[in-house]
């Protein structure tokens, strides 16, 4: 992997962090199936700051390597090469997406509060959006958790799912609906809520088949869960916009660190079929495997030219990256499936064992097709933004070839 176009600091955070994750974090790996203890990941958040690695999106005032957006993706890819690696270096979801949105919409007084301990590692964070059906999940709109005015502040009612990290963690933002009041309008509101408010509460879990993020997917219950007016994260109503402002780097960021892993995938298949020998000679020699192969660098390469793409968007144009990171998500969640289920193939019986990690790096990198807004949604999206772009041109005067003439030959 090679980045010849990166400015030099940023070439040599990359070479740094390469050599951190290799050399260091691969060998506190858990074994395949197990989480990552807690007190190995304070370890190697310790290791991580020496090297000079530690938080590279974060801004350099709040302890950070101070990586700009544009430059995430060689770095992340690096960490990514682990499963581990992203928490070892303080840039795992969801923090990094909510440091990221903390940063860009906190005041100065939740940025001392929240920012910063969850910048250096101290504590770990939550962001609560997905509910039980009828509530919000592919459609945002659907969100039910409520909160009402109250004397200084704010109550909260409702229960929310698949809270990724809550467990342990030191905060949630919680998207709740609001009423309108005085200038804002009805609509979604974020909140920055302690755990430690007796009106949150972590439920029980949900198990699901990876094991990366720290802290679970358990529920989560706001019961006349009480606010300040200082916790509201943003304006009021405005949440469904800050949602927008997280979740574009948040699904870019998911790319960036999976597409880390194929990479290993790749590698632990290429080492295989380099000395495996089959019908007198090298696997890799083989034609079929040679396929498995090519098609794996080809999802890879493209993978990392729309991440690239989509990050110079979403650092110079915020509106078309958020629209273009869709593109990205879909394309790079079954990318990257892809490329680990052909190194499960090319190593044959070990693939599906616990032998070889790439069993559990399927079960690791296979909801991403789902969270983040399932890759169906995002297609109707995709879709329908094609359709409004191309209605919006022609009514600009751009020539119209729905209504082409078709010959008798068959041509236009």
């Amino acid at each position: 992997m090679t980045f010849s176009d990166l400015p030099p600091e940023v070439e040599e955070l990359r070479q740094r962090t390469r050599r951190f994750v290799r050399e260091v974090v691969v060998d506190a790996e858990p074994a395949p199936g197990e989480r990552l203890d807690g007190a190995v990941r304070e370890r190697l958040q310790r290791e991580a700051k020496d090297a000079g690695v530690f938080a590279p999106h974060v801004p350099k005032e709040y302890g950070g390597q101070g990586v700009p957006l544009a430059h995430w993706s060689p770095v992340l890819q690096e960490a990514g090469y682990s499963p581990i690696g992203p928490a070892a270096l303080n840039c795992m979801a969801p923090d990094e997406g909510n440091m990221h949105m903390l940063n860009l919409i906190g005041t100065e007084e939740q940025k001392k509060r929240y920012l910063a301990p969850l910048a250096s590692g101290e504590i770990r964070s939550c962001f609560g959006m997905t509910e039980p059906h009828p509530g919000a999940g592919s459609d945002p709109a659907a969100l039910r958790t409520r909160a009402v005015r109250a004397d200084g502040g704010w109550v909260l009612e409702g229960h929310k799912r698949f809270t990724s990290g809550a467990v342990g963690a030191g905060f949630c933002i919680v998207m709740a609906r609001t009423p309108a009041v005085g200038g804002s309008p009805e609509g979604a509101t974020m909140f920055l809520v302690d755990m430690a408010n007796p009106g949150i509460r972590v439920g029980e879990a949900i198990h699901t088949v990876d094991r990366a993020i720290d802290g679970g997917h358990p529920h989560l219950y706001l019961e006349h869960c009480s606010v300040p007016d200082e916790a509201v994260l943003g304006e009021v109503g405005r949440g469904f916009r800050y949602a927008q402002v997280r979740l574009g780097p948040a699904r870019l960021t998911h790319c960036m660190r999976w597409l880390g892993l194929a990479r290993r995938s790749l590698d632990i298949a290429l080492d295989r079929a380099a000395r495996r020998e089959l019908f007198g000679g090298p696997l890799d020699s083989l034609g079929l495997a040679q396929h498995l192969i090519a098609e794996s660098v080809i999802d890879i390469e493209t993978s990392d030219a729309i991440i690239s793409r989509t990050a110079a968007l979403l650092h110079t144009d915020p509106k078309a990256g958020s629209a273009m990171s869709s593109i990205a998500k879909v394309h790079c969640s079954e990318a990257i499936h892809r490329v680990v289920d052909r190194a499960v193939q090319i190593c044959g019986g070990d693939g599906v064992s616990d032998g070889l990690p790439l069993a559990q790096y399927l079960n690791e990198v296979r909801p991403f097709r789902i969270y983040d807004g399932p890759n169906e949604t995002h297609r109707w999206a995709i879709a329908r933004r094609a359709a409004a772009g191309r209605s919006a041109a022609v009514r600009a005067g751009e020539p119209y070839r729905g209504d082409a003439v078709v010959d008798r030959d068959g041509g236009a």
